[in-house]
């Protein structure tokens, strides 16, 4: 088969589009035909290099496909089906997994980080991570779906606990995350507000559902949280930016508010003034990914159309050099999708 893989860290020059061996599926896997596989910003973390990495190594965690062949145990699916790759990979049989929190397994990884991932004609994969597709949804918008909606949903509701009503701040609405965290705040009828960098983009975030969208080139975030929220401040803060809007996220919370993150974009070392957080009442959370059963949550409502994937640009995996620049511009609003 053909795959992308690094043989080293670096720029996009490393990405190789290469022949690889056909992976074989074991007799609790599920061998796929890839035919759509979504960018994440981990792909631009792995391959500029993360400890755990074994070269070479084939990035993508995002899989929509069909179903080639299955393995003797696998009674789930068949061959020819329509499905949907769970993006991570976990033991299936410590206690953490077994109580159905499978993100806090040991084992736990996301695909195409210490594990091989979807940039590929073919992966096996355990049956327990393929999902059934319905067919009015493409592949294309079924591979944007699943990291970035499960992400959102586990900060919004297994971390947060958002209730109807919350005031939630969501950065960089044009980002995979802030797209879904966008719906997901709607979809539990809080009061949205969103930041974006260009006329276009706050507009799209708009459409999406956000009652307010700052500038966040051209305006003071904090400042502009407090002048919308009659300087009460925010609920909930989706956080997944890091140093660049850090302190903008803090000033914008209510107290006794919430700021959860997921993630560390511009950078992994931010500053805290412990007596802000204590005075206030604040909480500090970490998110990562989410287990089975949310993703099977929130799966349900984007089958439903309640939840919509957005789909910005499409690329052959051949050309994957190209998806990589084109997301380090980050002119993108909405995920970047290769079809092998």
């Amino acid at each position: 088969m053909k795959a992308v893989r690094i043989h080293q860290f670096g720029g996009p020059e490393v990405l190789r589009y290469e022949d690889v061996a056909d992976p074989r599926p074991r007799k609790d896997q599920v061998l796929v035909r890839v035919k759509a596989v979504a960018m994440n910003h981990l792909d631009l973390w792995v391959r500029n290099g993360l400890p755990g990495v074994s070269l070479p190594h084939i990035l993508g965690s995002d899989v929509a496909g069909e179903v080639v062949e299955v393995g003797e145990y696998v009674t789930s699916v068949k061959a020819g089906q329509r499905v949907l790759v769970a993006p991570m990979h976990f033991c299936n049989h410590c206690t953490q997994c077994v109580a159905g929190r499978q993100n806090m397994c040991r084992e736990f990884t996301v695909l195409g980080n210490a594990i091989d991932g979807g940039n590929c004609e073919l992966m096996a994969i355990a049956a327990v991570n393929i999902i059934p597709l319905p067919d009015h949804l493409d592949f294309d918008q079924a591979a944007s779906v699943p990291l970035v909606f499960l992400t959102a949903f586990h900060m919004l509701t297994g971390r947060a606990s958002v209730r109807p009503g919350n005031t939630v701040l969501v950065l960089a609405a044009n980002s995979g995350v802030g797209i879904a965290a966008i719906q997901v705040a709607k979809l539990f009828r809080a009061v949205v507000i969103s930041t974006a960098g260009t006329d276009e983009k706050m507009a799209k975030a708009r459409e999406l559902g956000a009652d307010y969208v700052i500038d966040h080139y051209r305006q003071n975030i904090s400042e502009e949280v407090k002048n919308i929220t009659h300087r009460e401040g925010v609920d909930i803060v989706v956080e997944h930016v890091g140093p660049a809007t850090w302190e903008h996220s803090l000033r914008s919370l209510k107290p006794s508010g919430t700021l959860v993150t997921c993630g560390a974009t511009t950078g992994p070392q931010v500053g805290i003034d412990l007596r802000f957080v204590f005075s206030r009442q604040l909480s500090i959370l970490g998110s990562y990914m989410g287990t089975m059963g949310e993703l099977n949550q929130v799966l349900k409502h984007v089958f439903s159309g309640r939840l919509k994937p957005v789909v910005d640009q499409v690329f052959p995996l051949a050309d994957a050099r190209s998806a990589h620049e084109y997301m380090e511009q980050s002119e993108m609003f909405g995920k970047i999708v290769m079809n092998p």
